[in-house]
């Protein structure tokens, strides 16, 4: 399988201003996928005004300084296209898929929006309002609060990965126009901007036109996003956040581990495709799941950062059956630490994580997510190539040291929210 793999073999090509432009002709449909990353994501949100690249995420593409926000809006339905703004901690993102012969149109416009916004305030109190409901609609939510409580026992004491991406109801309100576009004339400027263009567009042509819209922009240098390093808790946290009338009791339970750009990252991702990915959710979804029928999802997952990612085992139980659960997890943390994984477990998640390759590139989306995300963290235009690789390098002793380094059951962080009454005093 590895063998039949050539490689993507992209074209990178940095503009005069910062901009990266990278390209990849791919004739599967008659169309472009083209995607917008900017180092500008919810880390630089000011304390005060916690939620503010989220607002921005919405209100992005409500009008620019030559069109309006139904300008943008009539261009993008003329043409079957969808414009999709999200955020993450480091990256706002911005991405479209439209008809080949629509493609310069449509990256003019894209263009447009990333650099040219105007916020117009009618469009922040419209789009505030809908913030305001979701923040409500979380807060209702236990699957969404055991999660966010968790990332602040993590992330305690300020840590930008330990805030609400949202925001709170309370510093959304304080978001203004004069916020927004001060955070964007600081934070989204050319050497923060990765520019992906894959489907059926010629690379010299793609890159042609990514020069013509970008290349005379002009904005401060980006500074490179600096995390404050966080330690593993050196005991166990717990803490329960009681919500009435639920059916259902939400767990997230986890610990702090690694930056992307450590060796040992492969080795985390085997251990955790073990623990809670492969198949049916690895060993937890096996043993909580399926043999004891405790839970309705049981999984874990690995998200390596900038900063220290967090490796979260999530499950969703009866509240009759929480303290079994947490047990449960206890258990299989344990094990793995102790006893590590086998070669099967090896051998399989190997197949598993190598076999999901072509799946994930089979799409223009797919290779523009996976070039953008290489971009993001300096992989290098060759990773796809490399990373089968990478997988079948780890060895079994690499991947036991890492759970004997991580898992450890007296040091996790647990959160319990949901009708849940706890049978001993938690506490932060």
């Amino acid at each position: 399988m590895t063998s039949a793999h050539t490689g993507l073999a992209p074209t990178r090509q940095v503009l005069s201003n910062g901009a990266v432009v990278i390209a990849k002709q791919s004739g599967m449909t008659p169309a472009v996928t083209m995607t917008v990353g900017v180092r500008a994501g919810s880390l630089h949100d000011p304390d005060e005004r916690l939620g503010l690249t989220h607002l921005l995420t919405k209100v992005l593409d409500r009008g620019t300084s030559t069109r309006s926000a139904e300008q943008i809006a009539d261009e993008l339905d003329g043409r079957g296209v969808t414009l999709s703004i999200s955020t993450t901690r480091h990256v706002l993102s911005l991405s479209c898929t439209c008809l080949a012969d629509d493609f310069e149109r449509v990256l003019e416009l894209l263009g447009d929006v990333v650099m040219h916004p105007v916020f117009p305030d009618a469009e922040i109190e419209t789009r505030r309002g809908e913030v305001v409901t979701s923040i409500r609609q979380d807060e209702d939510n236990p699957a969404v609060m055991a999660l966010e409580t968790l990332f602040a026992l993590l992330y305690p004491n300020g840590h930008p990965y330990g805030r609400h991406a949202k925001g709170t109801l309370e510093t959304v309100k304080r978001i203004d126009r004069q916020a927004l576009a001060a955070f964007h004339g600081a934070l989204v400027v050319p050497s923060s901007l990765s520019l992906v263009v894959v489907g059926d567009v010629e690379v010299p042509w793609a890159v042609e036109a990514a020069s013509k819209v970008f290349g005379s922009w002009s904005g401060p240098a980006a500074e490179p996003d600096v995390v404050p390093p966080v330690r593993q808790g050196p005991s166990r946290r717990r803490t329960a956040v009681p919500m009435t009338g639920k059916s259902q009791a939400d767990i997230a339970y986890g610990f702090t581990t690694i930056t992307r750009a450590d060796p040992a990252y492969h080795a985390v991702v085997l251990m955790n495709n073990v623990l809670g990915q492969y198949a049916l959710g690895g060993r937890l979804g096996s043993s909580i799941r399926e043999k004891q029928g405790m839970a309705y999802y049981a999984f874990s997952a690995f998200d390596a950062n900038v900063g220290e990612g967090p490796l979260v085992i999530r499950a969703g139980v009866s509240p009759a059956n929480v303290d079994r659960a947490l047990a449960s997890i206890d258990e299989e943390v344990a094990v793995m630490a102790s006893g590590g994984v086998t070669e099967r477990e090896m051998e399989d998640s190997k197949l598993y994580l190598v076999g999901s390759m072509p799946r994930m590139l089979e799409t223009n989306a797919g290779i523009a997510t996976f070039l953008q995300n290489a971009e993001s963290f300096g992989l290098g235009l060759d990773y796809d190539v490399r990373l089968p690789g990478l997988i079948q390098a780890v060895t079994r002793d690499e991947v036991n040291a890492v759970a004997r380094r991580f898992l450890d059951p007296g040091r996790a962080a647990v959160v319990v929210a949901g009708p849940y009454e706890p049978q001993e005093e938690l506490s932060a």
